[in-house]
């Protein structure tokens, strides 16, 4: 899965919102300024090119569906970030957080909670 761009992702982001769609809905959900028709279409036809997307012809203009739900695009990504800059430890990146004081101890507490609970079930 190769990593998208900021556009890409932009763009991915109004796709999984709205489960699928035209370029103009993509287009509307974009923040001020928003891109030009043409650029927004171009970076989508990428996107269908590296999988991400896939599209069917209605009429005399294509809709587009997500090929990628989000959550296997924030697991793939979040695992290469953490792999990149954390040599693949989950633990430096939390301990990163904790020193820029970017997470509370509470925060921290909820984590340790969790990963407790998970540890209990069967």
């Amino acid at each position: 899965m190769e990593r998208l761009t900021q556009p890409e992702e932009e763009a991915m982001r109004g796709f999984w919102q709205l489960g699928g769609g035209f370029i103009k809905d993509v287009l509307e959900l974009l923040p001020e300024p928003r891109p030009p028709y043409t650029t927004l279409a171009s970076t989508v036809r990428n996107l269908e090119r590296k999988g991400y997307l896939s599209s069917r012809k209605l009429g005399n203009t294509f809709r587009f569906v997500p090929s990628v739900t989000a959550e296997e695009y924030r697991r793939r990504f979040l695992g290469t970030f953490v792999g990149d800059y954390f040599r693949n430890s989950y633990k430096e990146l939390v301990s990163f957080f904790a020193q820029e004081q970017k997470i509370s101890p509470e925060e921290l507490q909820d984590i340790i909670d969790m990963i407790e609970n998970r540890k209990s079930r069967p």
